[in-house]
């Protein structure tokens, strides 16, 4: 938003001048759209949290006392519709129809093979991966409760850091299992 004067803009807009007011949603869908990116939300989630924001701003535009002030609201109110977003996200749960009709059937040979050529595969794999990571993974699998912090913890990293650090890993370990031909 650096390229538009929002000390001069914001009066306008609220003059109600109808050229001011494109000028200011432009901009705010534009910095919106660049924050929802950074977050790797696809154009549609993407321009759903522009035009959030924009609707958001368009309702508070009359109590703005500090136009100085307006991008970092800016991205501050993308940043939180952007992450509500990737919440909204459903993770895959098992249905009924996934798992065996009785709870007492042992799996097949075959499939016990299976599960057990791609675990030694996956840990293969892991080892190619830096030592974070590597160490990261072995927590996920051996203790799936622990929370982020637990996980910082354990990792002796920040808080904040976790979630990147694990879309690292997971994005290293899919292009990894890919080369391999094993998911696509």
């Amino acid at each position: 938003m650096s390229e538009v004067d929002l000390r001069r803009l914001v009066p306008r807009v609220l003059t109600g001048e109808r050229g001011a007011l494109d000028l200011l949603a432009r901009a705010c869908v534009r910095l919106a759209l660049r924050v929802a990116r950074a977050h790797r939300l696809g154009d549609a989630d993407a321009w759903d949290v522009g035009q959030d924001t924009w609707i958001a701003l368009a309702a508070r535009i009359g109590t703005l006392r500090e136009p100085a002030r307006l991008p970092g609201w800016l991205v501050t109110t993308a940043r939180r519709r952007a992450l509500r977003v990737l919440a909204g996200r459903r993770r895959e749960v098992l249905c009924a129809r996934d798992l065996p009709d009785r709870a007492d059937e042992a799996p097949t040979p075959e499939a016990v093979a299976l599960n057990s050529e791609r675990k030694r595969t996956f840990w293969r794999l892991a080892g190619a991966l830096p030592r974070r990571h590597r160490l990261l993974l072995c927590l996920l699998a051996d203790h799936p409760e622990l929370t982020h912090a637990q996980l910082a913890a354990e990792l002796g990293i920040a808080v904040g850091s976790v979630g990147p650090l694990r879309r690292r890993c997971f994005d290293r370990m899919r292009r990894l299992l890919v080369a391999e031909g094993l998911c696509g």
